[in-house]
């Protein structure tokens, strides 16, 4: 394979930006994804206000608009026998062009991303092509080796290498002593599942917390993206019953679904996420940077994964572009990319151990039921008289900390 300027490992959301990103600013990009497509499954599908207003930059949102899609505008929790609906967050108060979350199947955005891509005579994405060891000479990275799926081996070098590949990044497993990684233990998994959705059930995000169990729905017009929020190694022992059982059990705690609807048919269609939080303590070694889950794990909680990869890649084209096109790249450019993302990443994490604490684990011992509740606790009611408390929660989910800006060149 040819030499290239930046090789970015991994086919997601965050490798994908950033590759189309630096390809407009014209440095030669070599994207490799070991997958032959995109198409898999309870893979993040939301797509954040930070990101449409990316696309909108980019000169993609006509093009993101014709994908299928659900746009979520608001965030609701029944309360109570006779699940009164309370609503948590209000996005479409937000005074913002976009006050909705986009759902959308991550394919399909993938494919978007790729389609822009190719057109710049700088960008090559090779599918079915497995980064499996990095090319270290004189202390730095140089590149990496690659195996493709007909088996052919061969190495690409590169001015810098970037590590999309998620919580089990290639970086993470050959690097560990130096990047070291900081784990926060997390007391849940989480079942991502679908079920059919009728008219007149509840739109958008719809919360549950019932039974000792944590479920959220996600509202993708036909059926419900469903994710069941369970104790941490719990899933096995529950698998080894009738799948019935795990129906009665959404039917007992989701009371609207209980209208004869056929819901889960096999526990094949119940796919495990095992959760992780954990960030490195360095994204990065001369040569090599790591964005997105390689750096940094996200619970699921809150859904904000997507947004902060995405985030990442904008901040490191906008650090990389330029000197990476002129050929003056030193590790100080490398660095600065963790020092303006970082703090973002630990406010955000942070967040997510306090609802682990305060939330799930209370959920998941029982000690927080809304559907035996009488009235609501006192946030919701606060919510409901307080109407503008309901922007606080959407905008945090919708811009995080910091919203980046990608590098002027890749605009259209």
């Amino acid at each position: 394979m040819k030499p290239t300027t930046c090789c970015i490992v991994g086919g997601g959301p965050a490798g994908m930006v950033l590759g189309l990103l630096l390809a407009r600013s014209g440095v030669r990009v070599t994207v490799l994804e070991k997958h032959a497509d995109f198409l898999r499954d309870f893979r993040g599908d939301t797509v954040h206000p930070t990101t449409l207003a990316l696309l909108d930059e980019l000169g993609l949102a006509e093009r993101f608009a014709e994908l299928p899609q659900r746009r979520v505008g608001s965030v609701m929790l029944p309360v109570g026998p006779d699940e009164e609906f309370y609503t948590l967050g209000d996005f479409e108060r937000l005074p913002i062009k976009y006050n909705y979350i986009a759902l959308v199947p991550q394919w399909d955005l993938l494919n978007l991303l790729a389609e822009e891509a190719n057109k710049e005579p700088t960008f090559s994405l090779r599918m079915s092509t497995e980064a499996t060891g990095l090319v270290r000479e004189r202390g730095r990275v140089n590149g990496v080796d690659y195996r493709t799926a007909e088996g052919e081996e061969g190495r690409i070098r590169a001015t810098v290498t970037v590590a999309c590949d998620g919580r089990n990044s290639l970086a993470r497993r050959e690097l560990d002593a130096e990047l070291g990684v900081r784990d926060f233990p997390t007391p849940m998994d989480v079942r991502w599942f679908r079920i059919p959705r009728r008219e007149g059930d509840p739109a958008g995000v719809v919360g549950n917390i019932r039974d000792g169990s944590f479920t959220a729905l996600l509202d993708r017009g036909d059926y419900y993206q469903a994710a069941s929020v369970i104790a941490k190694g719990t899933d096995a022992a529950e698998r080894a019953d009738d799948v019935e059982r795990f129906n009665e059990s959404l039917r007992n705690r989701l009371g609207w679904l209980d209208d004869g609807r056929e819901l889960v048919h096999d526990w094949e269609d119940v796919k495990l996420l095992h959760v992780t939080l954990d960030r490195l303590r360095r994204w990065h070694v001369p040569g090599l940077l790591c964005i997105g889950d390689a750096a940094h794990a996200m619970s699921p909680v809150g859904g904000i994964g997507i947004n902060l990869a995405v985030q990442d890649a904008v901040a490191a084209a906008r650090h990389l572009a330029k000197p990476l096109r002129r050929g003056g790249l030193r590790h100080g450019h490398v660095t600065a990319i963790q020092r303006v993302r970082r703090p973002t990443t630990v406010l955000l994490q942070g967040l997510q151990r306090i609802l682990h604490a305060n939330v799930v684990e209370p959920a998941l011992r029982g000690d927080i039921d809304f559907g035996r509740r009488a009235e609501p606790p006192l946030p919701l009611r606060l919510l409901s008289k307080l109407p503008w408390l309901r922007l606080i929660p959407p905008y945090v989910l919708a811009y995080g900390a910091k919203r980046e800006r990608p590098p002027k060149e890749a605009l259209r």
